[in-house]
């Protein structure tokens, strides 16, 4: 007798509530996610979609008065446990913001960055992962001539995929992607949306944005939030065409949001 092969999630969140103070920011939220999948996260502004991502890297832990109960898994782990090394949870996860933010070094040290401060020291190894990354963030091409010059130098759009290159120099098996087109131009724009579907054959996505045409071209998952709560979640093409929800329906059609 065969067995059904089920895939196991690569990240799940249980009954997930976060509160800043006494403001209850994400209600019981319960979510699960494939590997090699990416999931869109959408809803209004200040509907709990960017606290909910930063909790996969407890980047809210740096936020002042965070109270996180509940269950934030990756890789069949809880990431809140005491035991949890959270350098090393970091390393795992990769974050790319809304806005591009090189460091103030040449090309090639903004992607060598993470690897030195790791304690790699092997300068033909760095040079690889640097260009593998490069590569990977389809950036070689527009770069392999200028590697000493300055990041600044780069365009918005260029800055933004170098940031990319820089998170996938460490290796992880996870991307956080907080709106990282939401300040590009369209050509640019396009180019990141490409890369985020060459990237999902070795990494899982995750990606916070307000453009439903976006979602829809990229994820292989929507998941609508809204006041802190998960209102639902399904596969990408169900969710644009047969929301089960009206409110979903509402905001995917644009009558609020």
């Amino acid at each position: 007798m065969v067995k059904d092969y089920v895939k196991k999630p690569k990240v799940m969140a249980k009954d997930v509530n976060l509160y800043y103070g006494d403001f209850h920011a994400l209600k019981g939220i319960t979510l699960s996610m494939e590997e090699n999948t990416v999931v869109a996260l959408i809803g209004p502004s200040g509907c709990g979609k960017s606290t909910f991502l930063r909790c996969f890297n407890r980047m809210n832990d740096l936020i002042p008065s965070t109270r996180i109960t509940g269950y934030v898994m990756v890789d069949g782990k809880d990431i809140n446990d005491r035991s949890m090394n959270v350098d090393e949870l970091r390393k795992n996860i990769g974050m790319v913001f809304q806005k591009p933010n090189p460091f103030p070094k040449s090309i090639f040290e903004n992607v060598a960055y993470g690897l030195r401060v790791n304690g790699v020291k092997e300068a033909k190894f760095i040079e690889e992962r640097v260009e593998r990354s490069l590569k990977q963030s389809a950036l070689w091409e527009e770069v392999k001539d200028k590697l000493k010059k300055s990041a600044f130098e780069l365009s918005g759009g260029q800055q933004q995929r170098l940031c990319i290159a820089r998170a996938l120099a460490i290796e992880p098996s996870v991307l956080l992607m907080d709106e990282p087109a939401s300040a590009l131009d369209p050509i640019s724009t396009a180019k990141i949306e490409e890369l985020i579907y060459e990237l999902k054959n070795q990494y899982t996505i995750i990606i916070v944005t307000h453009n439903m045409q976006q979602a829809g071209r990229v994820s292989d998952k929507t998941a609508f939030f809204y006041m802190g709560e998960l209102i639902e979640c399904d596969d990408t093409k169900t969710m644009f065409t047969n929301p089960k929800h009206t409110r979903t329906q509402n905001y995917i059609t644009g009558r609020f949001g």
